[in-house]
């Protein structure tokens, strides 16, 4: 099949060869129509190292902790949560002393894998955040562009290089009942105006999009494994002590005024604790049911010659998302040698029977070729173009698909988690909101309901999974029927654990 495009140099239209019949411009037909030897041959020799990771400028481990130290504030947990953090504590506080434990290198877990989309959005988007906070779903956004802000102006002062770019995220339908979605959106924020066909295509050309609004604002890029390192080496430059390969182990009260932590070859004494361990399990058990492991899957292509950037117009550094319920979400980025590639992700979000985090769930073979038959469908222009790398990551999701807080040890432990992909911007807020549940002082964030509401937990194995597994058909279900949710979406909604972005 040809479809045309706009040449948005020329003015001119050009002809688009796409392996997708006509008619069907649509992911629930792509598996099928790209054909197979194209999608392997697109796979072919792709490295399972996370993109982001597999850099030169990754830092040397720093020491393991050995023997028994004091603190004033200890930390676990090297991704951005706890980098944030330590970093906060010290600028609350330049004379606190404050340690991390990072259980295996800083930023080698979601923080060095995910998208690198940073969101202002603490609640998931709009429509969940109204489904489950009313109240204070307005005063949260707010709070979230100004965390946006603060992040920004935090890696500038600190000179952080982590390509950092804000020219928000493209959001497109890609099915015709989409587009009253987007136009929806549109009409309630003025400074997003809808983008019809042709003018979605003029930012970034697919046979695909239908229509679609541009939130300038509410989102940024940046380079994940290069914000977390930037970090590191700011606490570092800042006094905090930093131990890697550290894995925490326990937690136990050891007087009335401080907590225990230990590790394989050491203890930290500290007054004060902040879990951010995210996705791995909490030191305080009764947290286990409020998280799942979902895993998440990318793909980043090889870079792509100047005749294939001019084809596919992207000219922005501007994130793209659909507006399915199993999303995929598309951004460009530089190389260290000044390619320009495209990371490609997102749709499949695969659940385990038994709820663990292990490394050979770090990759499915079967959701790389599907995302790579989504990528060839949607850039049609791209086919044959090869992908470098494909690799996984755990995402820590909670049932209301947004953080929570807990303390414990009459106050001198802080735990916030369930981030569910937001962590890359939320992570600051919520460690600013241990910082302060820890000082025992009263504040905005301390008296939220976000705060002191807790999501309903996950029913243990194996209903869990089946659940997961009920709720991934359901939602897919919805995607090929117009979005309309039938009884089992319509149940979740009803009892508090369904999903609205």
């Amino acid at each position: 099949m040809n479809t045309v495009r706009t040449d948005n140099t020329m003015g001119t239209t050009t002809p688009i060869s796409s392996p997708i019949p006509a008619g069907e411009l649509t992911f629930d037909h792509l598996e099928s129509t790209v054909p197979a030897e194209l999608v392997t041959a697109g796979l072919a020799g792709v490295s399972n190292v996370p993109y982001w990771l597999d850099s030169s400028q990754r830092p040397e481990a720093l020491p393991a902790l050995e023997g028994h130290i004091t603190t004033d504030l200890l930390v676990v947990g090297g991704g951005y949560c706890g980098l944030w953090t330590a970093l906060m504590a010290k600028e609350r506080d330049p004379n606190r002393k404050v340690v991390l434990l990072e259980g295996h290198t800083v930023g080698w877990a979601a923080s060095g894998r995910n998208g690198g989309f940073c969101e202002a959005s603490l609640v998931h988007g709009e429509s969940n955040g109204e489904a489950h906070l009313p109240k204070e779903n307005k005063r949260l956004g707010e709070l979230g562009m100004e965390n946006l802000a603060e992040i920004a102006e935090a890696i500038e002062r600190y000179g952080i290089d982590c390509d950092f770019t804000t020219n928000g995220v493209l959001n497109v339908a890609t099915e015709p009942h989409q587009v009253d979605w987007v136009r929806e959106e549109a009409d309630n924020h003025p400074d997003m105006p809808f983008l019809d066909r042709d003018e979605v295509r003029e930012h970034i050309n697919s046979p695909v999009f239908h229509a679609g609004f541009w939130d300038k604002d509410g989102g940024a890029l940046v380079n994940p494994a290069k914000l977390a390192w930037g970090l590191r080496k700011v606490c570092l430059e800042l006094g905090v002590k930093i131990y890697e390969h550290s894995l925490a182990t326990s937690l136990e009260a050891t007087a009335t005024d401080s907590v225990t932590v230990g590790t394989a070859a050491g203890t930290v004494r500290a007054a004060h604790v902040a879990l951010a361990t995210n996705v791995f399990p909490s030191l305080l058990k009764r947290h286990h049911l409020f998280t799942v492991p979902v895993y998440d899957y990318a793909l980043m292509t090889e870079p792509l010659t100047e005749e294939q950037r001019e084809a596919i117009g992207w000219k922005n550094e501007t994130g793209l998302a659909d507006m399915n319920n199993r999303f995929h979400y598309s951004r460009p980025t530089t190389d260290e040698n000044g390619g320009w590639r495209i990371l490609f992700g997102g749709y499949d979000a695969e659940y385990y029977f038994g709820g663990k985090v292990k490394p050979q769930y770090d990759n499915h073979e079967s959701t790389y070729r599907k995302l790579a038959a989504h990528f060839y469908g949607t850039f049609p222009q791209l086919t044959g173009v090869k992908f470098s790398h494909a690799w996984g990551g755990a995402i820590d999701s909670c049932s209301r698909f947004f953080s929570f807080f807990d303390t414990s040890h009459h106050g001198r432990v802080a735990y916030c988690a369930g981030f569910t992909g937001l962590g890359v911007g939320a992570t600051r807020f919520g460690a600013n909101v241990m910082l302060d549940l820890l000082s025992g002082v009263k504040t905005e964030r301390t008296e939220l309901e976000m705060v002191k509401k807790k999501p309903l937990p996950f029913p243990p194995e194996p209903v869990a999974w089946l659940g997961v597994k009920l709720m991934t058909r359901a939602l897919a279900k919805a995607d090929r029927n117009e979005g309309k949710r039938g009884p089992f979406l319509r149940t979740m909604d009803a009892i508090g654990m369904g999903f609205d972005s």
